[in-house]
């Protein structure tokens, strides 16, 4: 993997301004019509799972929960979603040269949905009990940087982002306590006269100083329109508005996070396990989008089809091909 050619790098003022507020953006990358062309093409494509990541296990848990995790891995337009120059470039500014992609997800929300609730994540232990990235040792970093597309509009009104600038210097959650995974009681919660969930958890259950509420008065809103993506670091109290439902459009969010190689991903696990379900790492990797892996940490994916090959690295699970 070379280098990014750096026509999209961000610029020393938009680098400042990461760093002292946690995101940066809205950039464009797709036009309007471009990205629903795009993702109607994928959507279709996406129905079938035959080479998906995730499978249902034995026990009858499995990928159901999961089975938005990834599919970069199989989908041949996520796949070049990920590695768009327009979002290496502007990553690599943030995270150094070496970076690997280690997650995507899809996050619609429909007319009527909650908003999400407040949350950041250092290690993304905070719906499994382990953590799912780690930093070196010593390190003065954690977490991942997100770049989160909106594949269709995504305003205030339709459930779009909302962020509180500069929260990403303190972690007011502890993502090493337990979170009970309870849809049915953890769904359109009213917190601060909003309704807001976290996928069938309560985050406050985290929270450091069970006291403490987030500072809504310095929320700001992200409104983008179809084909825009904004990038922040998982740190970041982040959250969503409701979709007022003033129109039947849904909103669809991808997000696709980065890390650099430094980083180990799922160390010493053999399945990812949240939400209600479990499945397997078997047939998991990273994806090099910037620069080369000198750690040889973990597994590298080499393709996006069912019968791509792994590399073995490091912890990582068995290599196959």
């Amino acid at each position: 993997m070379s280098a990014p050619q750096h026509g999209f790098r961000l610029t020393a003022e938009e680098l400042a301004n990461f760093h002292r507020n946690g995101y940066a953006g809205p950039f464009t990358l797709y036009q309007p019509d471009e990205i629903e062309r795009k993702w109607a093409r994928a959507r279709q494509a996406l129905a079938d799972r035959s080479a998906a990541v995730y499978r249902e296990e034995s026990d009858g848990s499995g990928a159901a929960n999961l089975s938005n995790y990834d599919r970069h891995l199989d989908n041949a337009f996520l796949a070049e979603h990920i590695t768009q120059p327009r979002i290496v470039d502007r990553v690599a500014s943030v995270l150094g040269e070496d970076v690997l992609c280690w997650r995507s997800d899809f996050f619609p929300k429909y007319p009527g949905n909650e908003g999400t609730d407040w949350h950041q994540a250092a290690t993304f232990a905070n719906a499994c009990g382990r953590p799912q990235i780690q930093w070196p040792r010593g390190s003065e970093q954690s977490g991942s940087l997100t770049v989160w597309c909106a594949f269709t509009d995504a305003t205030a009104d339709m459930g779009g982002l909302q962020f509180i600038p500069g929260t990403h210097r303190t972690m007011y959650y502890d993502e090493t306590k337990p979170m009970r995974y309870d849809p049915d009681r953890n769904i359109s919660v009213e917190k601060n006269g909003v309704r807001r969930g976290f996928f069938g958890y309560d985050y406050r259950e985290l929270q450091i100083d069970p006291g403490w509420q987030p500072d809504e008065s310095q929320a700001v809103s992200v409104d983008m329109r179809a084909g825009q993506f904004v990038l922040f670091s998982s740190r970041l109290l982040h959250a969503s508005h409701p979709h007022a439902g003033r129109t039947r459009r849904m909103r669809m969010g991808f997000s696709a996070r980065y890390v650099p190689t430094c980083v180990r991903v799922y160390p010493g696990a053999s399945e990812v396990e949240e939400y209600g379900g479990r499945a397997s790492l078997e047939r998991y990797g990273t994806v090099l989008v910037s620069g080369e892996d000198r750690f040889g940490h973990n597994r590298l994916a080499t393709g996006t089809t069912t019968g791509r090959a792994f590399r073995r690295r490091g912890d990582g699970a068995p290599a196959r091909s």
